[in-house]
C-alpha cells in the first residue's frame, strides 16, 4: 500500500468553525479513504465521532461506512455509449435512510452537457444543462418536485481564479462565491462565499470562509 493524499479543511462562518481531513491510501486497483467531519466551534479538534470509511475503485465503485451512524452507503458508475456519445451513469443507495438515486450525464460534445438525476423514493426529478466556452460555464437546472428553476455562472479568471454566482428561484437566494486555483501555489487553496436571502430585502449576507491544503 501507498500513501496517495491528503486534505485537511477548515471551515469559517458567522455560526460555526468546521474541519475536515481526508487520507487516501492506494492499495493496487482501489483506493482506502479515511476522513473526519466535524464542527469544532467548542472543542478546536474534530472528535472520533465524526469517522467514516471508504473502499473506492476509481470510475467503477465507491463503499462508504459511517461509524457513528453504523451507515453503508453504495455508489456505482457506468460509462456507456449512446448514439456515439458518451453517457455516464451513477447508481447510489443509502442503505439507512434506504434512499435510491440514479444520475445520467450525456456529453453531446466538449461544450454541451445535459445530465438528470432521478431519486426513486421521493419521485423528484431534477434536468441540468452545462454550457462551457473560454473558461465560462452556465448551467440551468430545473427542479421537477419543486417546479423551480436554478442558475449557476462560473468564469475562469486571472491565474485559474474562479468567480461564480448561483440563483433558487424556490427560495430567493442568490450565491456569489470566489475559488483561488494559482499556478504559484497549488497545495494551498481558498474560498469566500456569500448567500443572500432577496425574500428578506436589504441585509448583511450570510459569509463563508473555507481553507484546503492537499498534500
Amino acid at each position: 500500500m501507498m500513501l496517495k493524499s491528503v486534505s485537511l479543511r477548515q471551515n469559517y462562518n458567522s455560526e460555526n468553525r468546521g474541519f475536515s481531513g481526508t487520507v487516501v491510501v492506494s492499495a493496487g486497483d482501489v483506493d482506502l479513504r479515511a476522513s473526519l467531519t466535524d464542527d469544532i466551534s467548542a472543542t478546536n479538534w474534530p472528535t472520533l465521532d465524526s469517522l467514516s470509511l471508504s473502499v473506492e475503485k476509481p470510475g467503477s465503485f465507491t463503499i462508504d461506512y459511517d461509524l457513528p451512524n453504523k451507515d453503508v452507503r453504495f455508489q456505482f458508475k457506468k460509462k456507456v455509449k449512446v448514439l456515439e456519445k458518451p453517457l455516464k451513469l451513477t447508481y447510489t443507495h443509502m442503505m439507512g435512510e434506504n434512499q435510491t438515486s440514479l444520475n445520467g450525464m450525456l456529453e453531446l460534445n466538449s461544450a454541451n452537457k445535459l445530465s438528470v438525476d432521478y431519486a426513486f423514493d421521493f419521485g423528484d426529478c431534477k434536468l441540468m444543462y452545462s454550457y462551457a466556452h473560454g473558461g465560462m460555464t452556465l448551467e440551468p437546472c430545473y427542479d421537477f418536485g419543486k417546479k423551480s428553476l436554478d442558475f449557476t455562472m462560473s468564469q475562469r479568471i486571472l491565474d485559474g481564479d474562479l468567480i461564480g454566482a448561483s440563483y433558487k428561484t424556490s427560495s430567493k437566494t442568490l450565491g456569489l462565491e470566489w475559488s483561488s486555483n494559482s499556478k504559484y501555489n497549488e497545495n494551498l487553496r481558498f474560498k469566500i462565499s456569500a448567500s443572500f436571502d432577496l425574500a428578506k430585502g436589504l441585509h448583511i449576507p450570510k459569509l463563508n470562509a473555507e481553507s484546503t491544503w492537499d498534500f
